[in-house]
């Protein structure tokens, strides 16, 4: 299991987008590791029956669940897949694009010669590219994109995350110039940073967004020990008021779940008296308390 896990938020639509998102980048990259690996459903939660759905596209991790209608998607985080030819571009675009919003038509642009983004079906935003001569050490590269009040820390968040996490540096940065108004000099057009051996990207932008980072997506930490569930707690929570069930928001307002690895095969036990009790004990906390967990799992 990857360290770090993006997890999105739908109202009903979880098991739907899984199964979409899996055929969708299996047959466009003809590979076998685009998969639903799990599905859970747990009751009684302020949102009555939720459904959690664990998939892997091209072998990356991701969780969805389907939680009601409180979040909404938008392109303050997108993801980027990176395609070794111009027909796969195209095929992703084809059924990512269908029945969503282009934000940026498909053409040639100066960074790539096949490059489109867009929201699909769901909301859900993805930059979809041809990597050209680039090698692709990852498939499929969360992006955050700094507006409003954060606009211009895209730098200083990227530093901020390398620095919590292990296995994490800052890494190649290119900076708006003058004259590329209303975006500040020096500040990020584009960044890459690895977390936890993991890569990212990240953007400024200084034009007019309705948007900003919110729950729909957040990354999940996934963690072994209570002292590390500790440590990334009192490193990256700056809301109180965000704190619940494991959530929390850093200080530029993205979101992170602070989660035990023990916790997956607790809420996938098919003994519904255990996940349910577990259920009722997470319900009642902010940061996990992993043997609290363990003692809901193990004896009731």
């Amino acid at each position: 299991m990857k360290k770090i896990t993006p997890h999105l938020w739908f109202d009903k639509e979880a098991k739907q987008a899984g199964e979409f998102y899996t055929s969708v980048f299996s047959k466009a990259t003809g590979g076998n590791d685009s998969r639903v690996k799990n599905t859970t459903t747990l009751h009684n939660t302020p949102s009555g029956s939720v459904d959690i759905v664990d998939i892997e596209l091209c072998g990356q991790g991701f969780s969805l669940i389907s939680a009601g209608p409180l979040f909404k998607f938008n392109p303050s985080v997108s993801f980027m897949v990176a395609c070794k030819t111009r027909d796969e571009v195209d095929a992703l675009w084809k059924e990512l694009s269908r029945g969503g919003s282009v934000l940026m038509e498909l053409g040639a642009y100066p960074f790539s010669e096949r490059y489109g983004w867009t929201q699909d079906q769901f909301g859900l935003s993805w930059q979809v590219m041809a990597a050209g001569d680039h090698e692709i050490r990852q498939k499929i590269t969360p992006c955050l994109l700094f507006v409003g009040e954060v606009c211009g820390k895209a730098e200083e968040a990227m530093q901020f995350y390398a620095s919590v996490l292990p296995n994490s540096k800052a890494g190649d940065i290119f900076r708006y110039e003058r004259g590329e108004d209303p975006d500040k000099p020096g500040t990020v057009k584009f960044g890459a940073f690895t977390l936890c051996g993991q890569e990212f990207a990240a953007m400024d932008s200084a034009r007019t967004h309705n948007f900003q980072f919110n729950e729909a997506i957040s990354f999940i930490v996934n963690c072994e020990t209570q002292k590390d569930i500790d440590y990334y707690w009192s490193k990256l929570s700056a809301v109180p008021q965000a704190e619940m069930c494991g959530w929390l928001k850093d200080k530029y307002g993205l979101s992170w779940q602070i989660a035990p690895t023990a916790m997956n095969a607790m809420l996938a036990s098919k003994d519904e008296r255990k996940v349910a009790r577990v259920t009722e004990a997470f319900l009642k906390m902010k940061k996990f308390d992993l043997e609290t967990l363990k003692q809901a799992y193990e004896q009731g």
